[in-house]
């Protein structure tokens, strides 16, 4: 499949539909695929997950089988998703990911060419699938080049970040990516972007990677969606203000349910069969987060 904004809408038309309800991840990256689906689809945040446990309020249980799950792969059928993970050991097609919008997927990426993987956020292939250009400032794009240290990958995964780029034609890659492979603009992350999240307490922790020029590390979120309403509230108000996107109405969580995340070796699933493997585990969600590390929930037919 070619990578043209028709050809998407056309396999995954939801993508491009007002009105759904939708579940995202609980962190930094979902917040802002929140915003930017609330301004301008009119979506209606119902619930989290954070590959542990779900957060769902009582609209997410009435629709709980028409729900897109952003930032986010999840197998269940019912479950349509937009995500960036790689799903697939040999380009298998897992029944309840067809309905999933996942570029990975789409340029035919699987473990065994993992370094080829989609490497920018969410955010951005929502950006580029809408053709929506956010206002040309400095803590704009700032804003959305922090989700998924998209930044840090530009200056560490050029060839990568180019092919895909290329692929992605028709938008304003040019603006996005320029000077982000400097000092300067590390000078302004440490003195203008963190700053302003460090000043709401949008912070949990570090991403893996450092920027080339002053070793500064990323620094992530990921939340907890009752104790942490302030930051929620702070943060999409920080978008508001900066990427002019009303923010959405925060749902009022009525159930959660707990799952258990595993971790093992993809050669066992490799050598079982990925599907086989699903099925035999009752997965509900996966990612192959590196070409040895396979990652998945459970929930132990708890009723979700």
């Amino acid at each position: 499949m070619i990578f043209t904004r028709e050809n998407i809408i056309n396999k995954y038309p939801w993508i491009d539909e007002q009105d759904h309800q939708f579940i995202i991840s609980a962190d930094y990256d979902g917040l802002i695929c929140a915003s930017l689906l609330s301004h301008f689809k009119k979506w209606e945040l119902v619930g989290y997950y954070n590959l542990e446990s779900i957060w769902l309020s009582d609209d997410a249980l009435k629709n709980k089988n028409h729900l897109i799950w952003v930032d986010l792969n999840v197998i269940p059928k019912e479950g349509r998703s937009i995500g960036g993970h790689i799903t697939s050991i040999n380009n298998e097609i897992i029944p309840g990911f067809d309905t999933s919008c996942n570029p990975n997927m789409i340029a035919r990426i699987n473990s065994s060419n993992f370094n080829d993987k989609f490497p920018l956020s969410t955010i951005l292939l929502l950006l580029w699938i809408y053709n929506i250009t956010i206002p040309k400032t400095l803590l704009a794009k700032m804003l959305v080049l922090h989700s998924d240290s998209s930044w840090l990958k530009a200056q560490h995964y050029k060839e990568n970040i180019l092919w895909w780029i290329n692929s992605l034609e028709g938008y304003q890659w040019k603006w996005f990516l320029n000077n982000i492979d400097s000092k300067t603009y590390e000078d302004r992350v440490e003195d203008l972007l963190y700053p302003k999240i460090n000043e709401i307490y949008a912070t949990s922790g570090f991403s893996k990677l450092s920027s080339k020029y002053l070793n500064i590390k990323s620094v992530e979120l990921k939340f907890h969606p009752k104790k942490d309403e302030d930051i929620i509230y702070n943060l999409l108000n920080l978008f508001a203000t900066t990427l002019k996107w009303t923010p959405p109405k925060l749902p009022e969580i009525s159930k959660q349910v707990d799952g258990n995340k595993h971790k093992v070796p993809l050669k066992i699933v490799s050598d079982i069969g990925l599907e086989k493997f699903i099925k035999k585990n009752k997965i509900f969600s996966y990612a192959i987060t590196s070409p040895e590390i396979f990652i998945y929930t459970t929930f132990n037919n708890k009723k979700i």
